[in-house]
């Protein structure tokens, strides 16, 4: 019976032990666009697989996907795509919210989105097709400002 119960004091210390490692070291947030996204992309740019054209576009996290799934669509609801995203680092805080698009020949991918004040954002993970017009160096990067609905 004692051993049971030293084993039993054991554990519970070790348990109370691990929860407060957890709460010790936190972990890092999620990269997160709070809200909706609103943005005029003046050119034909690709997202994922879906290629979209130049127009007023809203952006958002989609619910219950752990911020890993982004939905863009334009304003009038004729064109969206859906598209994975993983966290992103900006190197100094941006002093806007903006997209940014990865530039191959006359070609623009959306690659990072980035919310005012916040240097950590969305990248969008690359499609086969952009891995294979990215196999020659990128010509440049476009940046496209972008604001919350509403402001």
């Amino acid at each position: 019976m004692k051993l049971q119960e030293t084993r039993r004091y054991e554990l519970l210390s070790l348990f109370i032990a691990l929860v407060f490692a957890l709460t010790m070291y936190p972990t890092k947030a999620q990269a997160q666009i709070v809200g909706t996204l609103e943005v005029d992309v003046p050119f034909q740019f690709h997202v994922g697989n879906v290629k979209l054209p130049p127009g007023k576009y809203n952006i958002h996290v989609l619910d219950n996907t752990d911020l890993t799934v982004m939905e863009i669509s334009n304003t009038d609801g004729s064109s969206s795509a859906l598209f994975e995203v993983r966290e992103a680092e900006a190197k100094t805080e941006p002093n806007k919210s903006e997209l940014i698009f990865s530039k191959y020949g006359n070609r623009y991918f959306l690659d990072k989105l980035f919310d005012e004040s916040n240097p950590s954002g969305s990248a969008v993970i690359k499609s086969g097709y952009e891995k294979n017009m990215a196999q020659g160096a990128a010509e440049g990067v476009e940046r496209v400002p972008a604001h919350h609905r509403g402001s």
